[in-house]
Formats: structure tokens, sequence, C-alpha cells
């Protein structure tokens, strides 16, 4: 079937860029618009009943919104902002995507007002001298950037970002337009034929091999203590509860990477928590028994390996098997016996075909609930705290009673975060959001807003530190101007606690004034409140989530609680 051109009924690059945008089924953007975003407005604006332009107070919130809207939907987040600013606060959000794997459109410009951008005078981005190039930044921290000079390369572009921001390994695409384009009319003869755009989207996923599936039903059934090391694959393809269900059959554990944290119930009787230094005993410990090592979805890197511990993972000694969507991740970090192309989902379902049953299920589990008795994993503690304020762990308790098949939970970065990846015991798949990708401070505030809008069903609770909360607490304004009713759980404990605890006695440009978190809330048009006590903050939560609109509940934290007895950095 002949494919017919582009209809002709928009007239601008702004407005055949739009009509692109919403035909790929985009239903946000995300924006603090500038100079050529701002010129793009108005055919959105034309469009404003099929399109939610989202405006933020800053461009590294819409960033990061963008990037979680991605990670949620599984379809691209749109990201728009000026030049200069969308490469540089505005790369929070996009090198999460980058590192992470999340969908992501950038629309962007170079800010160069008349066209000419070899005066390279003001905020021109065009790569001239006395200018900066925003394609090198850009290209630096997207799997796909172009730059458009031309009405029709910029309409082209985008649906080749789309392209890539939706093939595997996902990850953001970047579109620059010359600004001088933006509002010029779509020339009546291209040079390049437009055509419509989902003749270029459409994708067939690659399936894993059958003998390679077979082999490795048949390694399950041999091994004697099999470990699963659940992964993002894992969490995108929304198979937790599959993949529980066929580790409970066999009594295989299931331990997780950072970003997998929560793909199980991490209750089962299976489950043994999350990897790494800054994740939990059980899991590494349990990985160390492992005769067969079973990764689904997970690259394997050094943040949740104890930074290639030689006792945790060991080739050759153990058998190790990779399933990947990219071919290029399994065998990255480690050698392994078994690679296998393709979807995790399409792996666990033909597991569960083969009705697979093991006469070693028993022995397994006993060695599994042994490590966890052993490592204290149905038992995680609770520390005491200086009067007058809670310890980390407290914290960590009042959301393990609170939580329920309703929450979805965001985390930022610190001590808070080490304490909770450690200790809090997420139950239903999917339930918690984690900056995996970079791991920046700021990033839980705009992630939970983000969830709110993606999962309106869902309650939404942020869990951060008040160094990383103070860097974008403008999205507490901009939750109150959109009515999203998120909570941010703010863990005070006037400094860097983490950078604190790393420094020991010689601790310099570590510790903040005191900042009155609640009030600040209230000046942004939220409600506040402030405890300092368990039964306090078990209360606050239960209210705070009450009330329509967002809320900011700051917990007193002694700021002597240490992250180091949840780290995990001696023998296994």
């Amino acid at each position: 079937m002949a494919v017919s051109p582009l209809s002709a009924a928009p007239s601008k690059t702004n407005e055949f860029v739009v009509d692109n945008i919403i035909r790929a089924g985009v239903k946000r953007a995300f924006t603090l618009p500038g100079l050529g975003i701002t010129w793009s407005l108005p055919a959105f604006y034309e469009r404003r009943g099929e399109l939610d332009v989202f405006l933020t107070r800053s461009e590294q919130v819409a960033s990061v919104m963008a990037q979680v809207t991605g990670r949620l939907t599984g379809k691209p987040g749109l990201f728009m902002g000026q030049g200069p600013w969308v490469s540089t606060t505005g790369s929070f959000g996009i090198m999460e995507a980058l590192f992470s794997g999340s969908p992501m459109v950038v629309l962007t410009e170079t800010s160069d007002y008349d066209g000419f951008g070899q005066y390279g005078v003001y905020q021109t981005m065009t790569g001239d001298y006395g200018g900066a190039d925003i394609q090198q930044s850009l290209k630096a921290i997207t799997k796909y950037c172009t730059y458009a000079t031309e009405p029709e390369a910029a309409v082209y572009g985008f649906q080749m970002a789309y392209k890539h921001a939706s093939t595997p390994r996902m990850g953001p695409a970047a579109v620059i337009m010359k600004s001088t384009i933006i509002k010029q009319d779509m020339p009546a003869s291209p040079k390049a034929r437009l055509y419509p755009p989902e003749g270029y989207w459409t994708y067939s996923p690659a399936k894993p091999d059958p003998e390679a599936l077979a082999r490795l039903a048949r390694m399950l059934g041999e091994a004697s203590q099999p470990v699963i090391v659940s992964g993002q694959g894992v969490y995108d393809a929304r198979i937790g509860a599959d993949l529980q269900a066929l580790a409970e059959k066999l009594g295989v554990a299931v331990v997780t990477s950072y970003n997998g944290k929560g793909t199980v119930d991490e209750l089962s009787p299976v489950a043994c928590g999350m990897l790494g230094t800054w994740g939990n005993r059980t899991a590494n410990r349990m990985l160390s028994k492992a005769d067969l090592v079973l990764i689904l979805g997970a690259s394997m890197g050094p943040d949740y390996t104890r930074f290639r511990d030689p006792d945790m993972v060991r080739p050759g000694d153990q058998k190790i098997v990779q399933v990947d969507i990219d071919p290029r991740n399994a065998g990255w970090v480690y050698p392994v016996d078994l690679a296998i192309e393709g979807d995790v989902k399409d792996v666990v379902a033909y597991l569960q075909a083969q009705n697979l049953a093991s006469d070693k299920k028993e022995a397994r589990q006993a060695l599994i609930e042994q490590v966890r008795e052993e490592t204290g994993y149905n038992d995680p503690p609770r520390l005491e705290a200086a009067p007058g304020s809670l310890h980390h762990t407290d914290v960590v308790a009042a959301m393990q009673n609170f939580l329920g098949p309703d929450d979805v939970v965001t985390l930022d970065a610190g001590s808070n975060r080490i304490w909770n990846t450690n200790s809090l015991r997420i139950r239903h798949p999917n339930h918690i959001l984690v900056p995996g990708g970079v791991g920046g401070m700021g990033w839980g505030g705009p992630a939970a807003a983000a969830a709110k809008l993606a999962l309106p069903q869902k309650r939404v609770t942020c869990l951060a530190g008040d160094g990383g909360f103070l860097m974008t607490i403008d999205v507490v304004a901009t939750c109150v101007q959109h009515n999203v009713p998120v909570v941010f759980v703010v863990s005070n404990n006037s400094g860097l606690g983490m950078v604190r605890d790393n420094m020991g006695p010689k601790k310099i440009a570590v510790d903040f004034g005191e900042v009155n978190f609640a009030k600040t809330a209230e000046g942004l048009g939220a409600a506040g409140m402030r405890v300092d006590s368990f039964s306090g903050l078990e209360d606050a939560l239960r209210e705070a989530h009450k009330l329509d609109g967002p809320v900011v509940v700051e917990v007193k934290v002694d700021p002597a609680a240490s992250y180091t007895p949840a780290a995990h950095g001696g023998a296994l």
C-alpha cells in the first residue's frame, strides 16, 4: 500500500510538530517555556483540548516529571524548554532517563534570535564562536540528538526522536530546532517529503530463542540453589506478580537491583531484598550462595554488586544466565554461560508454561529462610534517637505501618534513601520509584508529582531529606497550582547526612542552617506539618493524605542518626 504524504492541514513548523506529538499519543508536555518554545506555544494553544501543556517552575522539575512519566507509562515523556536551560538545569532529568532507560523526548532550540548565530552573543547555542554548542551538550546525554535547520527537518526529527526514545533500550532523544524556523511556513515543495509518522514508529519486539529458553529451563531444574536477580526490565514489563509466583513454586530466591526494588512482595518467602552496599545483606549473601544466577533485565552494575565483590558473583564457579532486551547488556559486566535476547516478560511466560516442578524446592526454601534469619531480614532495626527527634528507622517503620495496596512511594538521595532501600519492605509490585540512573538529589519531589498525574488513583508519598527536597521545593507551588495532591515527607537532619557520615570526625561543608519546611510549604500555598515523635508521624501521614492538596510533613531527624548500620560493606 502506498504511503500518503502527511496531511497539509497544518501550515507552520510548530503546527506540524504539534500534530506529530499528538499523533504519538502524548497527552502532556512538561515545560518552563522560553524564546523558541514560547514561539511554539500558539500551536499548542490551538490543540489545547488534545494535549496538556503542564507549566513548572524550573527546567529541572520539568525534566524529572517527563522522565518519570516515561518510566511509568512506557511511552516517551515530553520535556520542552529554551536551549541554554534545557542543556544545563534541565539535563538532570535527561541524564536520569539515559542511565535508567526511560523513554523521553526533549524539544528545544538554539536561541539565536535573528538566525545569525555567528555573533555569539547573549544566549546563542549554535556552536559558533562566542556561543555554546547545544548539540554537543545534548549528544553526550541522549540516545539520539538531531539539529533541524529547515522546517521539514524539525518534523522528521521529532518522528525519529520518538522512534529512538521508544525502542530498546529506551532512553532520551532530543530535537533541537534553529529558533527562526519555528514560526516559518512549511515550504510548498519541501526537499524532504514528509509522511505520516506511524510507519516510522511501528515495531515488533524480538522473541527469545526457543533453544535458549529450553536450556534455561533445564538449568533451573538442575540447580541446587538458583537465585533470580530481578531488575528494571521486570519493573518495566509489570510482571512482578508472575515472577513471584514462578519463584515461589520452584523455591527460587529473588533479589533485586536498585531499579528493580519492589518488583516482588518483599515479604514473600522467596524475597531477599535489594542488592548492594546500600542494599540488604540478606540479598548479598543469598547471591553469593547461588550456583545458578538468573539475571532478568538487570545490568549487574557495580553499585549493586558491592563494586564487583569477587565473592558475590563468581563467573566460572556459578552458572550465569542473563536476559535482556538489548543484546549488548547480556554479558556486559560479567561473562555469562547463556545470554538470551528478548523481553523478560516472554521468558517468564515461557517458564510458567513449562509447568516446571522441582524436588529441590524444600531444600532451596530452607536455605533462603536460614539466610534471612542469620541476616535479620525479618526484623528490620529500630535505633534510638535523641529526645525530640526521630531516627531514620522510625520513618521506615511508620511508612511500613501506613502503606497499602493503593500507595506509591518515591525516594530521593542520601541517608534517608539508604535506610528505605535497606529496610522498607515493599509489598506490592511497582509501588516504589527510585532515582536509579544518576541518583541525584532533588529527584523525589518532581517524581512524586509526575507519579500522581500518571497514576491518579494512587496515594503518592515522597520520602526525601532536607538537602534534596529544598533543591526542587518549587514543585510544591506547582502541585498547588495544578491541584496535585502529593504528600512530601521531609527527614530534616539539618545537613547532608550521607556526606556527614562519610567524613567521620573531620566534618566540613555538611551542616545546614535551620529551615522550617512546614511554614515554607504554607507560604507556597500547601499545608505544612511538623512532627518530632513516632506517633505524631503516623498521625500526620493519615491526616495529610485526607487533605485535598499537597502537604509537606517535616520530620525532625536526629543529625547523629547515621546511615552506616544500614550499609553492607563487611564480609558476606
